[in-house]
């Protein structure tokens, strides 16, 4: 494993591991997933919009973060450009001067959590996606809009849907973001910092592997793009808390268990998780999504609160952890040292010389749930020459089950219409 270092600003995104996605759009008022670019302005009407509620239905999951979809593939801007009419401007919200944008900043802002945008390449509604030198411009004045108009941005999303085959001016586009929000985490294409996990069902596999040189394109395809090199790029998970992405009346969230063993298979594997919570036509997160979101975050809050930290001693090939005390435990955590990169490519754990558990990366969280073990020393053999920053087990919940996928679930892979 090639020991590239990532920079500060990729250590902060990592730490921060939980984000919430909020697809809103015209498709919201649609019943689409994608819709074309002709739906018509004045169908964006939400009667209840309340941002401030979106920010603290995140902050109930646990999420540190929040990604908006300022322009989905239709070209609907949730925010007043000067780029086309075809926005929040020319609807009757706010009779007009409503900024979705806005509004989600300003809650970001005041309740304490970062803010992402997401900004689709692919534009079915300008009339200048044709010509590429066009669109270009077009789509770098919509950037340098949202970069230099609302704040701090801590990541841009960049969706590769629609758009396998299509060269866009990335050189320029992500010169951008440079000027102006030099820390934000760049998703996926053009020049990335952080990249897609390569699925919508939210799942890492092990190992998670931070240095790569291609990145997955879509969901609907199995293209990918080469980097010509390798580079540090954590991976993100995303999937939604229902199964679309735009909210759909007939839909409904996912379980409380479905989201725990979601969160094991991201979060826990060392990736980040960022799990779509879609408003519906008022402008609301539906309560069942609130009151899944609120169990879901109080069963890991009962899983993680008693933290028993252990005394990391790392040795060559490996590393002792320590206890006070013998202590009975069912999770294990594992955060290795990133400052020097990602080096660790298997590891075995031993409790008081008794084999528990092994698996292959660590990076910036390890979370092995285990049968109940009692144990004063926990031995965990490493590959590749990485150390243990520190370790914890934890007491609180001995009751807890291993939660499951639902068997045959997987999220949509074929195009939407």
């Amino acid at each position: 494993m090639t020991h590239l270092v990532p920079t500060p600003a990729q250590l902060r995104w990592q730490q921060l591991e939980l984000g919430v996605f909020i697809h809103f759009g015209i498709n919201t008022f649609a019943g689409k997933e994608w819709s074309d670019g002709t739906l018509p302005a004045s169908s964006f009407n939400p009667t209840e919009l309340d941002a401030g509620s979106w920010v603290r239905a995140a902050k109930a999951a646990g999420a540190r973060y929040l990604i908006l979809t300022a322009k989905h593939h239709d070209g609907f801007c949730l925010w007043p450009t000067a780029t086309t009419d075809y926005s929040v401007a020319s609807s009757p919200w706010r009779a007009g001067n409503g900024d979705v944008v806005r509004e989600v900043a300003d809650a970001c802002a005041a309740q304490g959590i970062g803010l992402g945008l997401y900004l689709s390449p692919w534009d079915r509604n300008a009339d200048c996606y044709d010509d590429p030198a066009a669109y270009d411009d077009f789509y770098v004045r919509q950037l340098t809009e949202l970069c230099t108009g609302y704040g701090p941005l801590m990541e841009l999303w960049f969706d590769g849907a629609g758009s396998v085959g299509r060269e866009y001016d990335w050189d320029r586009i992500i010169a951008v973001v440079k000027e102006h929000q030099p820390d934000a985490m760049i998703f996926n294409v053009g020049q990335p910092t952080i990249r897609w996990v390569g699925n919508e069902n939210g799942l890492a596999s092990d190992p998670v592997n931070y240095v790569v040189d291609r990145t997955s394109d879509t969901q609907y395809t199995d293209s990918s793009s080469g980097l010509h090199a390798e580079h540090y790029l954590p991976p993100e998970c995303d999937v939604s808390i229902r199964r679309g992405w735009f909210w759909h009346p007939d839909d409904e969230p996912k379980s409380v268990e479905h989201l725990l063993a979601i969160y094991y298979q991201s979060v826990g594997m060392g990736a980040n998780l960022l799990l779509n919570v879609p408003p519906d036509t008022r402008g609301l997160i539906p309560d069942e999504d609130v009151v899944v979101l609120t169990s879901w975050k109080e069963e890991l809050d009962r899983c993680f609160s008693a933290a028993v930290e252990a005394t990391v001693e790392n040795h060559d090939g490996g590393a002792t952890l320590r206890f006070p005390a013998a202590v009975t435990f069912n999770h294990l955590e594992l955060v290795e040292d990133l400052e020097l990169g990602q080096r660790i490519s298997r590891h075995v754990v031993f409790a008081d010389g008794v084999h528990l558990v092994d698996g292959m990366t660590v990076g910036n969280r390890r979370i092995h749930q285990l049968p109940v073990t009692t144990a004063s020393e926990v031995q965990v053999t490493l590959s590749g020459g990485g150390r243990l920053a520190s370790a914890h087990v934890y007491t609180g919940a001995l009751d807890a089950q291993i939660p499951e996928i639902p068997q045959g679930y997987e999220a949509p892979t074929d195009a939407p219409e």
